[in-house]
């Protein structure tokens, strides 16, 4: 028994396999069409797409169109092939703004361009466009029923670009070599990065290496500019403390200001 279901299994297998070919190698779009929906509601998205290809031009203004267009960009997502995934739905969207499937398909087309955001530490045009179409189908569609998965998504790629420029900033203090300019940059850097950020999580991090940059500067300054330098460092750690006084970083921050204070009595007792 277990030895015919094999055999029937195989033979319907092949079956299905010689209408698909049959169907490429077709002239008549119609059957094309039907073996492609087969494919389409058998998960057989590979051969689907290579077969809705050969028809799309031919069905446009056609009933079956919106239909086509569908499964057609809906092959795409479904093969990982997110950019022209994102492309085939944005023309679905633009032709058919009335359909049924208009707003799953627009999120899918927003959620494409998250798909290929890359990882923080790389350009992030991707991760900007991404946020952009997500935004756009947030305003459009704000009683969605993708909209909790969309602000979601937002939020991961709004955290990416935090990342990235909190690093960036940080990357100014790591590499600065007891040259003023450099110091002057990483504090610029955090000064930016607070305020494009105002609410970021990186908060205590970013004010912690702006005194940093602050305390080195200071203390490394030549006597003409190390007064008022070392009053700067000396107001960031005020700063600080007064937001985090439990902060990660009490053994460092109390170090700097006992070394700000010595040198700021230092130069008093000279003048």
């Amino acid at each position: 028994m277990k030895k015919l279901v094999y055999v029937f299994l195989m033979l319907l297998a092949f079956s299905s396999c010689s209408e698909y070919q049959k169907a490429l190698k077709s002239e008549d779009i119609k059957t094309k069409f039907e073996v492609g929906t087969q494919m389409f509601e058998a998960e057989k998205w590979s051969k689907a797409n290579r077969i809705f290809k050969q028809v799309v031009p031919n069905y446009r203004g056609k009933p079956q169109a919106e239909k086509l267009m569908y499964m057609y960009a809906m092959t795409f997502w479904e093969m990982r092939s997110y950019l022209e995934a994102g492309y085939q739905m944005g023309l679905f969207e633009q032709a058919y703004p009335k359909s049924e499937k208009v707003e799953e398909i627009a999120f899918l087309a927003a959620k494409s361009y998250y798909m290929v955001s890359p990882v923080y530490s790389k350009e992030q045009l991707e991760t900007i466009e991404a946020l952009e179409k997500l935004q756009i189908f947030v305003n459009k569609y704000p009683a969605s029923e993708y909209l909790p998965q969309a602000n979601t998504l937002i939020k991961e790629l709004d955290y990416k670009l935090e990342k990235k420029a909190f690093e960036i900033a940080k990357q100014y203090n790591s590499i600065a070599y007891f040259e003023s300019s450099d110091y002057e940059a990483a504090i610029k850097a955090f000064d930016n990065f607070l305020a494009d950020y105002p609410g970021t999580s990186f908060r205590e991090q970013a004010l912690f290496y702006r005194l940093d940059s602050a305390y080195k500067l200071g203390i490394n300054s030549v006597a003409g500019k190390k007064v008022e330098r070392l009053n700067i460092a000396s107001n960031y750690y005020k700063n600080f403390i007064k937001f985090y006084p439990d902060t990660q970083f009490s053994e460092e921050t109390d170090k700097m200001n006992r070394e700000i204070t010595a040198a700021m009595q230092e130069l008093n007792t000279k003048s």
